[in-house]
């Protein structure tokens, strides 16, 4: 049986004040991934692709483990843009052969009466042939479970955004990381 399963979320966080501008942060997509997902739980791939094994999650009687390839970057602007190049599922072969995610989300700094404001949403698709002990279960019922836990997935990622990514923020703008604002590394003369 062939679903769909879908979830938006949207994000508007309001960014305290620091000596350097968020956009400047926000080009770095190696540590927004890090403020993002727990350390143990990413590997980077190259500049701009990071493999995220997210946390097993249970879906009626199964417990599956997606793994996803994302491309995160910045543009000019320090628009921060993120979409899903790969995926699998660890636990059920038979859903892994059939199974495709795809997430694209964007997170933007905005300039309000003097205020600069994260804003940013995130969309999330998954398709998948279920097995067939699925099938005997009423369409609206999955769908309904579904949507619900891939909701669950955004809510999380929007509570470590709204906290974890303002912290690192916060800590990477008063100390002296905020020196190496093009995301290379550079050494500092020595007075």
């Amino acid at each position: 049986m062939h679903t769909r399963f879908d979830a938006s979320q949207s994000v508007e966080i309001a960014v305290p004040q620091q000596p350097i501008p968020i956009q400047h942060y926000l080009r770095q997509p190696k540590r927004l991934v890090q403020a993002l997902v727990d350390a143990n739980r990413i590997e980077q791939l190259s500049d701009e692709i990071f493999r995220l094994k997210m946390r097993p999650l249970a879906f009626m009687t199964l417990t599956i483990q997606p793994t996803v390839d994302m491309r995160v970057w910045a543009d000019s602007e320090g628009t921060v843009h993120l979409e899903s190049v790969a995926s699998q599922i660890r636990g059920v072969e038979y859903i892994n052969q059939r199974f495709a995610l795809n997430l694209k989300g964007r997170l933007s700094p905005h300039h309000i009466n003097g205020i600069t404001y994260l804003k940013g949403r995130a969309d999330l698709q998954v398709q998948v042939e279920l097995p067939p002990p699925f099938w005997l279960t009423p369409k609206p019922i999955l769908e309904t479970t579904g949507n619900g836990l891939l909701k669950s997935v955004l809510l999380t990622i929007k509570h470590r955004l709204m906290q974890q990514l303002l912290l690192d923020y916060a800590a990477w703008a008063k100390t002296g990381n905020a020196a190496n604002i093009s995301g290379e590394v550079r050494v500092l003369p020595a007075n």
